[in-house]
């Protein structure tokens, strides 16, 4: 199962790179490995040679709550007593003082919103709770007093729960094995890495419990609590284009996101570029319904992990020229539509732009495949404070200018909702709106605006504010 579970986080290494764990039972101990880097770093043939078991989790971890470290790295492991766990997150939680508060802990003695999770149930098996449910009926007491965005799977030595919040910001799929076993994770493609057929997705505020009797669901939520609000950037950016979420494949999805851009903001050009990977589909619907001929213009190195999701914004900074180069004899004398599919901090898009310039584009319309990213998310991307958002205070000529592009124009929130076939579906768009879906306490609110950055990138944005405003 070690190997299964490897495979699967090879699949979802784009979701985290920080670090990489998994845990594993053979119905007697349950052993955790976990570490900091990449999925290949950390585990490797002799490693999982030596972890024997039928049941087993895994997780890659991009930190959002808690410091990039090995001991907020992921599987937790907590010793109840005669209850052994692990559990593995992906979310953010917006209650973590009250909860602190509430089981007797100093908040700032939590590594993470994980940690505190793992307490909670942890105190939950102390109770005198149902022979051979024991982890099932912990979660499902501990659950609904969580808030934010969360997917949470535990597994103790022959138990296995995976649970979604009531809004399912964050997205979690069943498959199955050939041989009967039961599998769950973040994303499609995972299941049928690891040989799984998709059985379907898990619902929001649903509780899926898999033990050797079988695979069964649970409530534990109050059902008015259950409003689906699937995050939205998971059909823009996150989530792999081989993904199926709402029952929409996601390429298909980010083309016809290009089409509409196409129709909503049409430019006079030479070619039509991507900026690989994430803009690759939106830019071929948009050469698509254009017209006009579609040519890669920037050249990826595979080797380097999503900018986006690094640790710090000097390593952000750092891994633009390593990770993208441009193709000159492609773009050098033409009028280049680039395709994005967002821009957060902007640092990366400006340092493409002046590569393209430098290459010898005469000149360059980008477009992007969402709305301006407005505003911080609490519930699982790290972008923490309004200051590093670029669209936070700046409009779109002015993002413009300091772009250095001719053209700029954004998907429109309907268009972007339309495009993804599954307009009825429910999303959170709250980074694009502030329309936040689960209430985030008024400090979090207050610290997202106030909270300045050191880095160099935002205080660049500062300035330029602050030229604009004269």
């Amino acid at each position: 199962m070690a190997h299964l579970v490897y495979l699967g986080l090879y699949a979802l290494q784009h979701r985290g790179q920080e670090s990489a764990g998994l845990a594993v039972s053979d119905g007697e101990t349950l052993t955790v490995v976990k570490d900091m880097g990449l999925v290949s770093q950390v585990l490797d043939g002799r490693l999982l040679a030596a972890l024997d078991g039928e049941l087993a989790i895994g997780h890659t971890r991009y930190s959002t709550a808690g410091p990039s470290s090995w001991r907020a790295s992921q599987p937790f492991y907590r010793d109840a007593g005669d209850h052994e766990f692990a559990v593995v997150h992906n979310g953010n939680l917006v209650n973590v003082a009250a909860l602190a508060s509430d089981a007797g802990m100093l908040a700032g003695t939590v590594t993470s919103d994980t940690d505190l999770i793992a307490e909670l149930v942890a105190a939950e098996l102390g109770r005198q709770l149902p022979a051979g449910r024991e982890l099932e009926t912990a979660v499902a007491a501990v659950a609904p007093r969580l808030q934010g965005g969360f997917t949470l799977l535990f597994q103790d030595r022959s138990t296995l729960v995976g649970i979604r919040d009531p809004h399912g910001l964050w997205p979690l799929c069943l498959g199955r094995l050939e041989t009967g076993g039961w599998v769950l994770a973040s994303e499609t493609p995972a299941l049928e890495t690891a040989g799984a057929h998709v059985v379907r997705q898990v619902e929001p505020g649903e509780m899926v419990v898999i033990d050797a009797s079988g695979c069964r669901s649970l409530r534990p939520f109050d059902p008015a609590q259950v409003r689906p609000k699937l995050c939205l950037f998971e059909f823009v950016y996150f989530s792999r284009p081989d993904s199926t979420l709402y029952g929409q494949n996601l390429h298909l999805a980010r083309q016809r996101m290009g089409e509409q851009l196409a129709q909503q903001a049409p430019v006079e050009a030479d070619l039509v570029m991507p900026v690989p990977e994430s803009g690759i589909p939106a830019a071929q619907g948009y050469a698509r319904r254009s017209g006009i001929p579609y040519q890669d213009g920037l050249v990826k190195n595979r080797y380097i992990g999503r900018t986006f999701i690094a640790p710090t914004q000097h390593l952000r900074d750092l891994g633009v020229r390593m990770k993208l180069n441009p193709i000159r004899a492609a773009i050098e004398g033409k009028r280049l539509v680039v395709v994005d599919d967002s821009i957060v901090r902007g640092t990366t898009t400006r340092a493409i732009v002046q590569m393209l310039r430098e290459a010898g584009a005469s000149e360059v319309h980008l477009r992007v495949s969402s709305p301006p990213y407005r505003w911080p998310c609490h519930y699982g991307i790290d972008t923490g404070t309004r200051s590093e958002l670029l669209a936070a205070d700046l409009g779109v000529s002015e993002i413009r200018a300091w772009l250095d592009v001719d053209t700029l124009a954004y998907l429109s929130l309907e268009r972007l909702v339309e495009a993804t076939g599954a307009s009825r579906a429910g999303f959170c768009d709250a980074c694009l709106t502030g329309r936040y879906p689960v209430e985030v306490p008024e400090d979090l609110r207050l610290a997202a605006v106030r909270a300045g950055s050191s880095d160099e990138a935002s205080d660049g944005l500062q300035a330029l504010a602050l030229q604009l405003d004269g």
